[in-house]
């Protein structure tokens, strides 16, 4: 494992194990108000480490549980994104000819809409407020350059060796699909699918800064920005704390997603 991936994927687990373990050892909640203490810079005697917003909740406690909606919704988003892209990229690479050009018009089409317009769309279609509407609605919309990537690299695939010689002895086409297309395209998939979390993440804070993403009693990375830049001017540890955050996992995301694609990509023999 070479430095450029060995470092990043440390920087996650760190983040990811501080976020883990959070509720066992700060001794402060996420919803739970200290009357005493209100829009208060850190306090150690009080166990505020982060300090508090203000409405008197911990900033450690409120951060790290937005790391941890941040983090599962952007892997689960990206989980989703990856399933419809490999299968729709693959089959229609496979199929080629009209089944093809019928398959990509349509992701011509979707592409031309905004994400934003999408996703607010199937929000409103979808309980309301619930997270994994919110998984649903952005990793629906989230396949569409993986489809691309993966159609690409079947329309390669389709002619070699081992493909005809699968023809030729009559497997099936899924059974082709899933033992020799997605194999061979997974290094490439890993590693786009790893620089889609963060775009993800990314999507989904600016969803919730806008006050369309995750709601009370939860909350996001963006929406712990949208309440900081509010109290920016008097108390600016509640903006830096979570975008402190979100920028550290974002440039490890991006990193550890830069060094799988030198790796896994497909110009990297």
């Amino acid at each position: 494992m070479t430095p450029r991936i060995r470092f990043p994927l440390l920087v996650l687990g760190l983040l990811a194990a501080i976020a883990l373990a959070a509720p066992w050892f700060s001794s402060w909640s996420h919803d739970a108000i200290d009357w005493q203490h209100q829009a208060v810079p850190p306090q150690f005697e009080a166990g505020h480490w982060l300090g508090t917003d203000r409405l008197g909740r911990d900033l450690f406690a409120r951060g790290m549980q937005a790391l941890r909606v941040s983090l599962a919704l952007g892997v689960l988003a990206t989980l989703i994104s990856v399933f419809i892209g490999v299968t729709w990229g693959a089959v229609a690479g496979f199929a080629g000819g009209r089944v093809d050009a019928a398959m990509m018009r349509f992701v011509d089409i979707v592409y031309a809409l905004p994400y934003v317009f999408i996703v607010i769309i199937l929000s409103t279609l979808l309980p309301r407020g619930s997270l994994a509407a919110l998984f649903l609605a952005i990793g629906a919309v989230g396949w569409l350059t993986m489809a691309r990537i993966v159609r690409g690299q079947t329309l390669s695939l389709r002619h070699r060796e081992f493909v005809q010689a699968a023809i030729a002895s009559g497997v099936r086409v899924p059974g082709i699909l899933w033992r020799h297309i997605v194999p061979n395209v997974s290094g490439t998939v890993i590693a786009y699918a790893t620089l889609t979390i963060p775009q993800v993440i990314l999507f989904e804070s600016f969803l919730s800064f806008l006050g369309l993403g995750v709601q009370e009693p939860f909350a996001s990375l963006g929406s712990l920005i949208n309440e900081g830049a509010q109290e920016m001017e008097s108390s600016p540890w509640m903006l830096l704390v979570p975008a402190g955050l979100l920028t550290a996992m974002l440039l490890a995301f991006n990193a550890l997603g830069e060094g799988l694609r030198a790796r896994l990509g497909p110009g990297d023999e």
